[in-house]
């Protein structure tokens, strides 16, 4: 990557940990690093070890104990709950395992619904809609529901929706882990698409070594400790 352009995600001295009862479990220690725009990085390491709760922390659905977490240049550690509902709804796309789909809804109506906070007519909703799914090449499924579509459909028809808002970064939560080898594939070298034709940032944790491969880096969480970057 070209080191001249600004981070995109910028991380100092991140440190977060849970209660249980009495105790005191770290889960994240003294996490810093920096995220490039147009980066695809992969975030990977055994169950436990925190790479959920930090890209949590990054999409600004959790919050560190201490340090600071600035993304596209907002310090997003200093945000009400409040502020960052506002700031999540534009500047973050989800991609989740089991989709997340609205299941009474049509593949049209879910890759909506992010807009309807919007003050977009009906109109220019529409045609946002209809290219977000062209993206993903899915037009001709939009109007089917989440039990007319495979999984891997319903995966596309995701991240449609993570999309549509045209976010600073997409994060990715082991977005092929409930798919099968072929359509796992197809979602990866749809990802690595968006990332390359659409410089889209994407951060994504998985524990499949053959979709970080899709990534231009790779960082191993242990322990809550973030080790050395592996290409």
């Amino acid at each position: 990557m070209n080191n001249t352009i600004p981070p995109i995600v910028e991380i100092r001295g991140l440190f977060k940990s849970y209660h249980r009862g009495n105790q005191e479990i770290p889960v994240l220690q003294d996490i810093t690093f920096e995220i490039a725009e147009g980066e695809f990085l992969a975030l990977m390491g055994p169950s436990g070890s925190g790479k959920s709760t930090l890209l949590n922390i990054i999409a600004g659905i959790d919050k560190a104990d201490s340090g600071t977490v600035l993304v596209g240049g907002v310090d997003i550690s200093s945000l009400s709950e409040a502020e960052l509902a506002a700031w999540r709804a534009v500047n973050v796309g989800f991609i989740f395992q089991f989709y997340n789909l609205i299941p009474v809804l049509t593949a049209f109506e879910n890759v909506e619904l992010p807009l309807l906070l919007t003050g977009l007519s009906r109109s220019e909703r529409k045609e946002h809609v209809e290219t977000a799914l062209g993206v993903v090449s899915l037009t001709d499924r939009m109007d089917h529901y989440p039990s007319q579509l495979s999984g891997g459909q319903q995966q596309r028809v995701a991240i449609a929706r993570a999309l549509i808002t045209d976010p600073t970064i997409l994060v990715a939560d082991e977005p092929t882990g409930d798919l099968d080898k072929v359509s796992a594939g197809d979602v990866l070298s749809l990802m690595g698409r968006l990332n390359q034709e659409f410089s889209k940032t994407i951060i994504m944790v998985t524990h499949d070594p053959r979709a970080a491969e899709k990534a231009h880096l790779v960082r191993h969480l242990e322990k809550g400790v973030l080790n050395d970057v592996r290409t």
